[in-house]
């Protein structure tokens, strides 16, 4: 199964959005939440979402789902660190909206979905109109 990562400035928020994206999937599906700073401010840790990337990883890789761009920027040295170590798992940033993009993944992940599948499906969710 492909694990997920999601990385907010918020702690509240990443958990809020795995939380939801956990009620669609299904609690087997492995989601792992990254928000805010130790001392509970608002920020990124890239070393966080390293550990996130290694826990959430169970051999099928890993999408990531970050909220604004210093996340990326988090993100991507977390990236670098694994391949510093190496670390082999792969990882994917997905250019999506967090909250639909996570879910949308988390279910295609749990369905069995390859990476790029996963990719895709959060990736899809930038499309989602709110217009009624």
């Amino acid at each position: 199964m492909v694990g997920i990562v999601i990385v907010s400035h918020s702690k509240q928020a990443a958990e809020g959005i795995r939380e939801l994206s956990m009620q669609m999937a299904g609690h087997e599906q492995k989601i792992i939440a990254v928000g805010g700073t130790d001392d509970g401010r608002i920020g990124t840790d890239a070393l966080k979402i390293y550990e996130a990337i290694q826990n959430a990883d169970c051999g099928k890789g890993v999408v990531v789902l970050v909220d604004l761009g210093s996340a990326v920027l988090s993100t991507t040295a977390a990236m670098d660190l694994l391949t510093e170590e190496g670390i082999i798992i792969d990882v994917r940033l997905a250019d999506a909206p967090v909250l639909e993009g996570s879910v949308s993944a988390a279910v295609q992940a749990f369905i069995g979905g390859t990476i790029e599948e996963v990719v895709a499906a959060a990736e899809l969710a930038r499309q989602i109109s709110k217009q009624l």
